[in-house]
């Protein structure tokens, strides 16, 4: 790729020589991509060392990186990274693969079929509530990281399944998260290449029998995998089972991830705002009685922790930056980018820009309410979830369950944040906490359900209630 420097837009300061921004874009990316905008406004570049990148700033810039992906621009040669773990399946794969398996990929996210897993999620939480005990400290992002593992494996493969191997298959999966390397050619046969390579071989070993049970009693079934199991693509024939397996892996690397740190951001910043919190407890308190079973309509009825679900995802985009790859020469703000130069759009500058946003650096979830409904101003102005034909197709399964981890554990917690400057952590993965304890403290169960309903749990022999009303009379 020869570079015109006249055709292309203005670089970012503080270049090192051979190396550029590479050192301090590891280091702190978000503090270049800020003083990039600040200088030269929303396109401009960043120096790292072996190549170049084109930077877009904005609704009108992300429109364009949205929209003219699969033709002008490419998601997969952007990510050809991740095919050594995942291969050709989702955003890995080149576009003709990836609209022939759109189909699948957005069965499972259907309306009615998200519904199915309200219950899943609501008892895979609350098992991890009941672990907690009466009182005590935990670190948020940790916590997190962990039921979201439940969460998917449960969702994705079926409980029972998932029970079985659980804790074996997320070594595994650590093994091909440690792999991640943009740079390296991934067939090198160094250690972490290696491991991965005998993870992914452990991993297909033991989801194959498991699709082949499902392809001759698909009847069975009615979960995700079975959906991936029985939906035609969209030239009418199905994924095999080696295409299953890594869509798989890839969903549930992608699901865990994001939602995990944004989950945990989302109960940070509630308790460091204690004056919109109370809105929440009391929300939680007209519409989530203790002992309910979610549905659509008690989600409906969250609406104030909805707001603030998607106010963490505009602060804290769990996708902070985002990649494609140009397919040609491709013309954009003036400039004109040769065929194969990286492009960037930032979801952490974009979402803050005042034009947009009221007090960007504020945390107010109430400028997603109906009387301010920031996010329409444009289609484009919060990317964090991506856009147009590749916006996550997960969106909603993820913004339930954060609703419904965040609505259970401020029903039945007492929480204090005890690590106030909670910083971001970013990597190769979605952006999280860092380590963020808490402490917290069981309510009473009279608390819980009232004094009248609790009596008449316990002459019901209710064996959930009387046993937290045992507990509360030994505490």
């Amino acid at each position: 790729m020869t570079l015109n420097s006249s055709a292309l837009p203005p670089m970012v300061s503080g270049a090192l020589p051979v190396l550029g921004h590479a050192v301090e874009f590891n280091k702190d990316r978000h503090r270049v991509l800020w003083r990039g905008y600040k200088e030269h406004g929303s396109i401009f570049m960043v120096d790292f060392g072996i190549s170049k990148t084109v930077v877009l700033v904005g609704p009108e810039y992300n429109k364009a990186f949205f929209e003219d992906t699969d033709t002008k621009l490419s998601l997969d040669k952007a990510y050809v990274f991740l095919k050594s773990l995942f291969g050709e399946v989702g955003l890995t794969a080149p576009v003709e693969i990836y609209n022939n398996q759109r189909p699948v990929l957005y069965e499972p996210f259907g309306r009615q079929k998200m519904l199915r897993y309200t219950n899943i999620i609501q008892q895979t939480v609350q098992e991890w509530l009941d672990g907690l005990g009466k009182e005590g400290e935990m670190d948020i992002t940790e916590e997190m990281s962990n039921v979201t593992q439940h969460v998917a494996g449960r969702t994705f493969l079926g409980k029972e399944f998932y029970d079985s191997v659980g804790e074996e298959f997320w070594k595994e999966y650590e093994t091909l998260g440690k792999a991640l390397d943009p740079i390296l050619p991934p067939n090198l046969p160094i250690p972490k290449f290696i491991k991965r390579d005998i993870a992914k071989k452990k991993m297909y070993n033991t989801l194959a029998p498991i699709i082949k049970e499902r392809r001759n009693k698909s009847k069975k079934y009615d979960d995700f995998l079975q959906d991936l199991v029985d939906k035609p693509m969209a030239d009418g024939t199905f994924m095999d089972d080696d295409a299953i397996v890594k869509l798989i892996l890839a969903l549930m690397f992608a699901g865990h991830e994001t939602t995990a740190g944004q989950g945990a951001w989302s109960i940070i910043q509630l308790l460091q705002n204690p004056d919109y919190l109370l809105q929440v407890k009391e929300e939680i308190a007209n519409h989530v009685p203790y002992g309910i079973t979610f549905d659509s309509n008690s989600l409906a009825n969250l609406e104030k922790i909805l707001w603030a679900v998607e106010e963490t995802s505009r602060i804290y985009p769990a996708a902070d930056i985002l990649i494609r790859m140009t397919n040609e020469e491709y013309q954009i703000g003036g400039y004109t980018l040769p065929k194969d130069m990286p492009i960037m759009t930032s979801a952490m500058v974009s979402h803050f820009l005042p034009e947009f946003f009221e007090n960007p650096h504020t945390y107010d979830p109430t400028r997603f309410g109906p009387e301010r409904n920031e996010k329409n101003q444009h289609r484009y102005s919060t990317i964090g979830f991506g856009g147009s034909t590749h916006k996550c197709a997960g969106m909603n399964f993820a913004y339930n369950e954060m609703i419904m981890i965040t609505a259970l554990l401020f029903q039945q917690f007492d929480l204090e944040l005890l690590t106030e400057d909670t910083k971001i952590v970013t990597g190769l993965g979605a952006c999280k906490p860092c380590p963020a304890y808490i402490r917290y403290k069981r309510k009473p169960a009279e608390e819980l359900v009232g004094q009248e309903t609790l009596k008449e749990a316990i002459a019901g022999a209710c064996p959930h209630l009387t046993k937290l009303a045992k507990e509360d009379k030994q505490n």
